[in-house]
């Protein structure tokens, strides 16, 4: 426990920093000098331009999960979607990939409640430690959680492959207060990881957009300080003389308005004004900062607003968003390992050994592209002619497993439906008129021997060309 938690401490800080960043709490204006700050702090206190929200937001709004296969069976598997549905996990399945993507890891602890059925909590990076095995990047060694109650309480759970222990802080040490065997023989904490690497830890989405982020909130408080001081035209005077009161502090002459006409005695008087500054110097180099923040997060530059903010249409949204895409997909990879180790362990306390082993498990993942619906129901009635099975297609345009799974049972209805409404209207109208109608004996005969109508004339014409042949 004293390990974990000096590991958790040395870490906490920077969770907390991009936890910051991304909710638009972090330092926000950066003054050149400190007349600056002492002069506007105040007045721009409540002024941040945060894009970090947007770069996260962006993919986890793609990232969604509608289902297992944990067996051969090509349908979702039902029991791992009541697992998942009984522990909330639609909503704390997006919680967990937000946190991944923003501190670099987040955690699933998988256990079993009273009735012996899985339960899955998703735990914060701020909170939750894992330490793996030597030589190893994905068996755990141990694991532990360490949390403030309601009432200021402090509290720890450590996991071990053979037992569980709880404690309390003791000064600069902690203290078991309960200890029981793991009936798992695993540490029962996942790590759902944003791009783990070989080396080092878990990389964060904010780590090179921060650097960024700080440079277009300089440049902006910058270009606030210069429509402060300088955007406002500077008039000025020569000539004139300058009056001052009985301390020797000069008059000011004019009252400046609208109705105001500006006049003076000497002939030799001038007048004149400074030009405004020009702002758009600032505006250009904030655009060059968000481009270069565009390219680095793979984000469109059509989210940012670049280019007057025109979204584009048609083959060439697709186009703009294939680096967010690829992105998404590249999330789905590394999560969905995650959440299939997770759904192993929610077997594993079931004692279902067949799923707790299903190491060819795989997540179901939504369809992170959007397109409109004329064209992504178009492309699926291509597919159909391929001989796509329709269930695929199903899932293709986006429906739940749940809902295919209704419109079986609907399909059945409504055939049903149509064979009953047949059978008590059709057959009855149509009856006779289907049945042959009884004729002479011998009628049928002759009419079999009959000469077909087509061939009649070409029989005439075969008779006037043997007259004529005669004659």
């Amino acid at each position: 426990m004293d390990y974990l938690y000096s590991k958790l401490s040395s870490r906490v800080g920077l969770y907390k920093k991009y936890g910051a960043y991304y909710d638009g709490d972090h330092q926000r204006m950066l003054f050149a000098q400190a007349k600056y700050r002492n002069e506007f702090a105040g007045v721009f206190e409540q002024w941040n331009d945060n894009f970090c929200g947007l770069i996260v937001d962006s993919v986890n709004e793609r990232l969604a999960i509608d289902g297992f296969r944990m067996t051969d069976e090509p349908v979702a598997d039902k029991a791992a979607r009541e697992i998942w549905q009984r522990n909330f996990l639609d909503a704390e399945s997006n919680s967990a990939h937000l946190d991944a993507m923003l501190q670099g890891a987040a955690f699933a602890v998988v256990w079993a409640d009273e009735d012996g059925e899985p339960v899955i909590s998703i735990e914060s990076a701020e909170t939750t430690v894992v330490q793996y095995k030597p030589g190893s990047r994905r068996d755990l060694e141990a694991a532990a959680k360490f949390f403030f109650d309601d009432w200021g309480r402090a509290h720890c759970t450590l996991w071990l492959p053979d037992s569980v222990h709880k404690g309390s802080p003791d000064g600069l040490t902690f203290t078991l207060t309960e200890s029981q065997p793991n009936p798992l023989a695993v540490v029962p904490v996942v790590p759902i990881t944003n791009r783990s690497r070989l080396v080092g830890e878990p990389v964060s989405d904010l780590a090179t957009i921060i650097p960024l982020a700080d440079a277009i909130n300089k440049v902006t408080s910058d270009a606030l300080v210069a429509s402060e001081y300088a955007a406002w035209p500077q008039r000025w005077v020569s000539g004139l003389e300058i009056i001052e009161d009985s301390n020797g502090v000069p008059i000011e002459p004019f009252q400046v308005a609208v109705d105001k006409l500006l006049q003076a005695e000497d002939p030799n008087t001038k007048w004149g004004q400074f030009e405004a500054a020009d702002l758009s110097n600032y505006v250009d180099l904030i655009n060059m900062l968000v481009q270069h923040m565009a390219s680095i997060s793979r984000i469109p530059f059509h989210y940012f607003l670049l280019n007057g903010g025109q979204a584009p249409s048609g083959e060439a949204i697709t186009s703009a968003e294939a680096g967010l895409i690829s992105k998404t997909r590249e999330r789905m990879l590394h999560f969905g390992e995650a959440w299939e180790k997770v759904m192993r362990l929610a077997f594993l306390v079931k004692h279902d050994k067949a799923r707790a082993e299903a190491w060819d498990a795989e997540v179901m993942w939504r369809d992170p592209e959007n397109r409109t619906e004329a064209q992504h129901i178009d492309a699926l009635l291509k597919l159909k002619m391929l001989d796509v099975p329709k269930k695929q297609l199903w899932a293709d345009a986006g429906y739940t497993p749940q809902q295919i799974e209704r419109f079986d049972a609907m399909l059945e209805e409504e055939a049903k439906i149509d064979m009953e409404r047949a059978d008590k209207y059709q057959t009855q109208a149509e009856k006779a008129a289907l049945q042959a109608p009884a004729g002479k004996p011998g009628e049928a005969e002759k009419a079999a021997h009959k000469a077909p109508q087509g061939n009649v004339g070409n029989s005439a014409r075969k008779s006037q060309a043997a007259y004529a042949k005669a004659a």
